[in-house]
Order: structure tokens, then sequence, then C-alpha cells
């Protein structure tokens, strides 16, 4: 009788470590927002989204005030179009900004809004129409090795 209550508990202790790498996973995955509060939509318009994905972080001041809900492209401006859902107790001036960030130096990316000093708010719907895109890692290094081969072939030049 004993080993079975033992075996039992094992099973419980099993189940419950198994639930917790479920929750963790969900949650650093951003895939399980278990804030059900209401919300309302805003929408950016940004040249370049770098690796931007749906359920980032929309943040202010570090503190998630909503998610991005979805990416895709204005076929008028050819821009990258991102609706987000902010928390609804969360108002921003209508000359807010808006950018795409990275967390940490390889991060993930998340959108942070800067907030302005209009009298008046953003409403449901509507565009943030300042916007920062991201910063491509990839063109900062081609920008530099550039700008040193230019460099390069300035001093070559002077020594003729």
């Amino acid at each position: 009788m004993a080993k079975k209550s033992i075996e039992t508990l094992v099973g419980l202790f099993v189940l419950l470590g198994l639930a917790a790498v479920v929750f963790l996973a969900l949650k650093a995955a951003n895939l399980a927002s278990f804030s059900a509060g209401e919300t309302y939509t805003l929408q950016a318009r940004f040249d370049n989204i770098g690796g931007l994905k749906p359920r980032a972080p929309v943040r202010s001041a570090g503190v998630v005030v909503g998610r991005v809900t979805k990416i895709g492209l204005d076929l008028k401006t050819y821009q990258g179009l991102v609706t987000m859902e902010l928390n609804k107790g969360v108002e921003f001036p209508k000359d807010s900004t808006a950018k795409i960030l990275t967390s940490g130096l390889l991060g993930d990316q998340y959108i942070g809004i800067d907030p302005g000093a209009d009298d008046k708010n953003f409403a449901a719907g509507d565009l943030i129409k300042q916007t920062q895109s991201a910063i491509v890692l990839e063109n900062l290094i081609g920008q530099v090795l550039l700008s040193k081969a230019g460099d390069a072939g300035a001093e070559g030049g002077d020594k003729k």
C-alpha cells in the first residue's frame, strides 16, 4: 500500500513538472498571453521590419503594453504594415513615435513606442505616422566595409 502511494506522488510530481515546462515554453515563445483585458488596435508603416514577428511585444519605457497581431505589405506604399493591439488603459498622444528595436545585441525584435506631447490621443484603428525602421546588422556591416574600402582607395590615390 505504501508503494502505491509513493508511485502516485511521483506521478503527480512528474505531471506538475511537465505542466511547468509547457508553461515556460509558451511564455518564452510569446505564444501564451495570459492577460485577457480589453485592447484597441493601432497600425504603423515601416520601410523595413527586419525580423519582427507576430506576437512580438509592444513596449513603452520597457513595459509591455501590447502585442503585434499582424504584419503585411501595404501595396500602395510598398512598406511593411504592422498592426498591434495595445492595452485599453494605455493611451498615447498622436505625435508618439514607433521604433523597431532589438532586445540585446542579437535578440528578438519588438516595437518601442515613445510618447509625444500632443493633447489628443490615438483612437482605435489610427496610424502611427512617425516611425523608425529596424536596424539591419548586415546593412551596417556593409556600410563599414564600403567606408573602409573607400578610405583605402583614397589613400592609394594620394601616394602617386
